[in-house]
């Protein structure tokens, strides 16, 4: 009893008021531990979703689901199905997000659940292989969409798409690196430029429909083959439209750096009767720790 007594106080000591501490939400970074800044906020929460959405490969996109559809009517059915299935997807990601309010996303989520070994192998494809390739595509696209007003009659030499590819990648990896302020100002920036190119293009098409340009979108054109249908092509367009679609899940890789994730997954969420919200895990975060 002595040696028990003798324990408990030791241990009262090094952690006044007793088992409380060791439920305190987010001990690890309250007490002076290393934790990333919270900067960013609503607005620019959904700069980052629409601006990795809205990238180069809803400019390139569109060719290669036409082609593979083999009809108009077709690649508009495949357009509308990829998109219902984005929009699932980032409203279960929207709720792992608050349910596991950890940065990382894939990587975070597969190493909670299936273990460390499963997330190091996930961290690992992806580093090596998902993020590069995508990453390349989208500046080889930049690169080509900045060069070909200099070469009107010809390709863009290939040295130098990959010289201003590379180029571009350092410069964001440095924005990146630097501050959080910065890459969300700059997200903020190019996805107003995406969103005023794509508007210009939504416009021009309403006006090419009013001047009487919709032969291929009458019902009983639409769906006219002018390729031989193939199973293997029309899961190719899939594959294109779900690659405009890419980037739903981007959010949640900052998600610690989020102001109030809860209102930007779930606004007007009600509150249990505590005042807390769901947490990973089967526990209850109280809001008012944060």
């Amino acid at each position: 009893m002595e040696k028990g007594a003798r324990h408990r106080n030791n241990t009262e000591k090094s952690h006044p008021g007793g088992s409380k501490s060791d439920t305190t939400p987010e001990s690890g970074s309250g007490g002076g531990g290393v934790a990333l800044k919270k900067e960013i906020g609503l607005v620019s929460a959904c700069g980052i979703i629409v601006g990795n959405i809205i990238g180069s490969g809803i400019f390139v996109s569109p060719k290669g689901v036409l082609e593979n559809a083999g009809s108009v009517g077709l690649a508009l059915i495949v357009w509308i199905v990829t998109g219902l299935i984005t929009a699932v997807g980032a409203l279960c990601y929207a709720e792992l997000g608050v349910t596991i309010p950890k940065s990382g996303g894939d990587y975070s989520y597969v190493k909670d659940i299936f273990g460390g070994l499963a997330g190091f192998l996930r961290l690992w494809i992806a580093v090596l292989v998902i993020y590069p390739t995508n990453q390349a595509v989208i500046a080889l696209t930049f690169s080509n969409y900045v060069l070909q007003p200099l070469f009107p009659t010809c390709f863009p030499p290939e040295s130098g798409l990959r010289l201003l590819a590379a180029i571009c990648l350092l410069l964001l990896t440095w924005v990146n690196c630097s501050s959080v302020r910065w890459a969300t100002r700059v997200q903020d920036i190019f996805t107003a430029g995406k969103l005023l190119a794509l508007a210009l293009i939504i416009i021009m098409g309403v006006v090419q429909i009013c001047k009487g340009e919709y032969f291929w979108l009458e019902p009983k054109n639409a769906f006219e083959n002018f390729q031989e249908p193939n199973i293997g092509l029309i899961a190719l367009a899939f594959l294109q439209g779900s690659f405009a679609y890419g980037g739903w899940n981007f959010l949640n890789y900052v998600t610690e750096e989020l102001v109030d994730p809860y209102k930007a997954a779930n606004p007007g969420e009600p509150e249990d009767v505590c005042g807390c919200v769901p947490r990973g895990g089967g526990g209850l975060r109280d809001r008012g720790a944060e």
